[in-house]
C-alpha cells in the first residue's frame, strides 16, 4: 500500500460566504495541489471539501497521513461519525448532523484507505499548512470575485 502525505485547509471570507479549500498531496516526492471554491458556504464545509477531495483524488487504497487544522473534521471523522452513522446521522442529544451530505461524502472516501490523522495549530508556520492556507483563501477570494 503507498503512502501518502495529505495536506488540507478551508478558508471562508464571511461565515457564511464566499469560501475555498485546498490540497497538498505528496507521493514518493511528487507534490500535486489541488484547491476550489463556492460562492455561499461555511469554513466547516469547506475544511470538510479539502479532506474529501484530497482522498477522493486518490486512484488506489493508501496509507494516508493527513495533516489538518481543522478539529472539527479531525474528531468528526475519528470520535462522531461512527455514532452519527449507528444513529441514523442524528447527533447524541437526537439532533440532525450539520454539513452530513459531506460527512458521508468523506466516509465513502476513507473507506479505502487506512488514515493517521494529524492536528496542526493553523498559522503557526507549518509549511505545509501554510500553503494551504494561502491556496484556499485565494479560491475563496476567486468564489468571491465570480458573484460580484
Amino acid at each position: 500500500m503507498s503512502r501518502v502525505e495529505l495536506y488540507t485547509d478551508g478558508a471562508c471570507l464571511g461565515n457564511p460566504g464566499p469560501g475555498g479549500w485546498a490540497v497538498l498531496l505528496r507521493h514518493r516526492g511528487h507534490e500535486r495541489e489541488l484547491h476550489g471554491g463556492e460562492a455561499d458556504t461555511t469554513n466547516n464545509r469547506m475544511e470538510l471539501m479539502a479532506v474529501i477531495r484530497g482522498l477522493e483524488a486518490l486512484r488506489k487504497p493508501c496509507m494516508v497521513e493527513l495533516t489538518t487544522d481543522s478539529q472539527y473534521v479531525m474528531r468528526g471523522a475519528q470520535e462522531w461519525l461512527t455514532g452519527w452513522i449507528s444513529r441514523k446521522w442524528r447527533t447524541a442529544s437526537g439532533d440532525p448532523v450539520k454539513n452530513r451530505d459531506l460527512w458521508e461524502r468523506l466516509h465513502a472516501a476513507m473507506v479505502s484507505h487506512k488514515v493517521e490523522w494529524k492536528w496542526v495549530r493553523g498559522h503557526q508556520g507549518h509549511i505545509e499548512n501554510e500553503r494551504v492556507d494561502v491556496l484556499a483563501r485565494q479560491a475563496a477570494e476567486a468564489a468571491r470575485e465570480e458573484i460580484r
